[in-house]
């Protein structure tokens, strides 16, 4: 054999057992992912009842545990804590994730009235959500529409907020006098 064909007959059995190493450990760490995560996250959502919505939501965790909020942002839904959840629950939290107005299995009960997004409506779902579920105090963290929804209720209802965290974006806006 010659050098350049040896060099060439070892690279390539080094690239196929390579190829073949990488795709066995990339299953098996999906598929572990997977698994964990299936196992601590119902990805079934319930429905809750407010004044102006049907609310579509997860509910993981011990439920006389302390609940934390996760709110998704745009163009998210709920899969965007899938992350996140698993070791809020581990933690010893009970993790609530809504679907947004306007999202998933999420309704406007009466059909009539402009569908809007404007601050003081989705501050007001945040509330309306944690009411239906007799939710007094709660951790929220949100990004995106659902930090500003979290910003909302923490700044008008800070009796109801234990900690908030704001994930990047925009916050409370003043519409009138930007």
């Amino acid at each position: 054999m010659t050098w350049g064909n040896r060099h060439e007959s070892d690279r390539r059995t080094f690239f196929r057992a390579s190829a073949s190493l990488g795709v066995t450990l990339i299953g098996g760490l999906v598929a572990d992912r997977v698994a964990w995560c299936q196992a601590v996250v119902s990805p079934v959502p319930a429905l809750i009842q407010t004044p102006t919505l049907t609310i579509a939501y997860e509910d993981n965790g011990g439920k006389q545990s302390f609940p934390v909020i996760l709110l998704h942002g745009f163009p998210d839904d709920v899969r965007a804590w899938d992350e996140v959840t698993p070791p809020l629950i581990k933690a010893g939290y009970r993790v609530l994730v809504p679907y947004l107005r306007g999202y998933g299995p999420t309704r406007f009960r009466d059909i009539s009235p402009p569908r809007m997004a404007e601050q003081a409506a989705i501050g007001q779902d945040l509330l309306d959500f944690a009411d239906a579920l007799h939710v007094d105090r709660f951790a929220v963290a949100g990004y995106d529409w659902g930090g500003r929804a979290a910003a909302i209720v923490a700044a008008l209802r800070p009796d109801r907020i234990r900690a908030a965290v704001l994930i990047g974006g925009y916050t409370i806006q003043n519409a009138v006098a930007p």
